[in-house]
């Protein structure tokens, strides 16, 4: 195991006040990655990193001599998947692909880190366009096992104490199942909530920039940063217990026996604790749904890389290349159906949460553990009519399995209800 602690809200908090040193955390982090990374290899190579870190840690320190004045992520370093345009650093999308092709400004989302006090550590790994074809990114629990995809490099780092926040996407499951394979807290927030500029596109109506951090707590100091329009919620709304559903039926059916056995026993937790938790038949249609949006995805990849494929088709991995091509057969009116049926999704969800009186669904994050090998990033089945219908979507891990592999628990509220849902996820988290 590679794990190591790297709470995000202590970390932010002590480097602030000047508890703790930043060059000292820095030189520190710099030597952790040096006797983890050869092994996990969720970041991509940088020859003068620490050198570089170095020298921007001094320049915030004069930047912000007085600690009553620092920003909110002063000093955290931050591990940016390699589909985000970064300033100083190329964006090769795990691809062999011409870098030069996705040059481009800077993220807003990066841009905004950044102004928050925040370093960057690097690019980490990310499959082939932020789909399936997998790099070589291992799971810091157990290397023999993948640690998901498409964010592998961003939920490695973090589980293994490389950086205490890393940028992801999710597009189908990419934030939300690897937070669960590794064991960390991943949170998608509602569409659009995060600016989508400045990121090589796989499918633009249902690419969600996420986040992973080993706490709740500085998970909600994160997003607060990145989320447009954050005003926390009124304490008297969140002082009370939410109401949680659980979607029974076919869609829930798509896990394990071990994994709903686990989630049955977490279940049984959240009653004990006084949450009310109500069965719901929902998604019935489960099986539409996935391949609605399996049209939808494949259909805006070969829009957004037409271009480039049309030039350099041979150096598309098999994957990326069979989904590309699918999606040129898809007709207007069938995308045009597919873009409709993510807003019908949310509206018939969110009908469903206000007659039946419930706060957030609670489901397994994954279908089962993060399996052997780095071939397969694992099956994204949790998290596709959340992601079709853009709600926001946090992930929380659990008691282990048997095999000692983390597990996950999502919590979704309904749309533009972030700030509700991480309000409640510190004590749900202490729950765990």
């Amino acid at each position: 195991m590679y794990i190591f602690p790297a709470p995000l809200a202590d970390t932010a908090l002590a480097l602030r006040n000047g508890e703790l040193d930043l060059a000292v955390y820095i030189d520190e982090l710099c030597v952790r990655i040096g006797v983890v990374d050869r092994h996990v290899q969720a970041l991509l190579p940088e020859p003068d990193r620490w050198a570089r870190l170095q020298r921007e840690a001094l320049a915030l320190q004069a930047r912000y001599p007085d600690p009553t004045q620092r920003p909110a992520l002063y000093g955290i370093p931050v591990g940016i998947k390699d589909i985000f345009h970064v300033d100083g650093f190329p964006t090769r999308a795990g691809t062999a692909v011409p870098a030069h092709l996705f040059a481009g400004t800077e993220a807003t989302c990066v841009t905004a880190l950044r102004a928050a006090g925040a370093l960057i550590l690097g690019k980490t790994v990310t499959t082939e366009f932020a789909y399936f074809e997998p790099g070589p990114t291992r799971n810091p629990h157990n290397l023999k096992h993948t640690p998901g995809g498409s964010s592998s490099g961003s939920a490695a780092a973090v589980a293994a104490g490389m950086c205490p926040l890393a940028l992801g996407t999710q597009t189908v499951g990419s934030v939300i199942r690897p937070a669960a394979f590794c064991g960390v807290v991943g949170f998608k927030p509602s569409y659009g909530r995060i600016p989508l500029d400045g990121i090589v596109p796989f499918a633009p109506s249902a690419d969600h920039v996420g986040l992973f951090t080993q706490d709740s707590a500085g998970m909600r100091l994160a997003t607060s940063v990145l989320c447009h329009g954050w005003r926390d919620p009124d304490p008297q709304l969140v002082s009370r217990l939410p109401v949680l559903g659980v979607p029974t039926g076919a869609y829930l059916e798509q896990a394990t026996p071990e994994v709903l056995t686990a989630f049955a026993a977490h279940l049984h937790l959240l009653e004990q604790a006084g949450y009310t938790v109500c069965q719901v038949p929902v998604l019935a249609d489960i099986a539409a749904i996935a391949q609605r949006h399996r049209l939808l995805i494949a259909a805006e990849m070969a829009q957004s890389h037409a271009n480039w494929f049309a030039h350099y088709a041979p150096l598309y991995r098999p994957r990326t290349a069979a989904l590309i091509r699918e999606g040129q057969a898809v007709s207007a009116t069938t995308l045009a159906a597919a873009r409709a049926g993510q807003l019908q999704l949310r509206s018939d969800l969110t009908e469903v949460m206000t007659a039946t009186g419930i706060d957030l669904w609670v489901c397994p994050a994954a279908t089962q553990t993060a399996p052997p090998g780095i071939g397969s990033t694992g099956d994204p089945a949790m998290s596709t009519p959340w992601t079709h219908a853009g709600l926001p979507t946090l992930t929380l891990p659990i008691d282990p399995a048997a095999n000692g592999l983390p597990l996950g628990i999502q919590y979704i509220a309904p749309f533009m209800a972030d700030e509700r849902l991480l309000a409640w996820s510190l004590e749900l988290e202490s729950i765990l």
